[in-house]
């Protein structure tokens, strides 16, 4: 009886198996990186630097023209991020603390638009 066929045979069968489970690791691998990447890429990074530049635009408004243009100032944004990106906007500055021996301004924005929310403080 002849026996070298049969060790061909199992060997193939070994073979088969292991490109099976490495064809599905690499398969579920992929999976993965475009989750990944479809995450990064719902992340709004442009439309929150755009609200912050207005926000701090608004800070520098508020100590020029008083509180009573700024509450207008500050309604403008929260409806134009509500009507052109719907998304909810709330922020708030606070009294100046000492940072550094500087009086900054910490200003607190919220950012929620369905998908990604966002807070932040920033000493301006």
């Amino acid at each position: 009886m002849n026996e070298d066929g049969q060790w061909i045979v199992l060997m193939g069968l070994l073979v088969a198996v292991a490109l099976f489970f490495l064809a599905l690791i690499v398969n579920q691998s992929a999976l993965v990186g475009q989750t990944t990447a479809e995450g990064v890429l719902e992340f709004p990074k442009n439309d929150i630097r755009d609200l912050r530049g207005a926000i701090l635009g608004y800070v520098d408004a508020y100590e020029k023209y008083g509180s009573d243009k700024s509450k207008a100032i500050h309604d403008d944004i929260v409806e134009i991020s509500l009507e052109r990106k719907n998304a909810v906007v709330h922020f708030w500055n606070e009294t100046p603390r000492d940072v550094s021996e500087r009086q900054l301004h910490p200003v607190t924005i919220h950012y929620n638009n369905g998908v990604t929310e966002y807070d932040e403080t920033v000493y301006y």
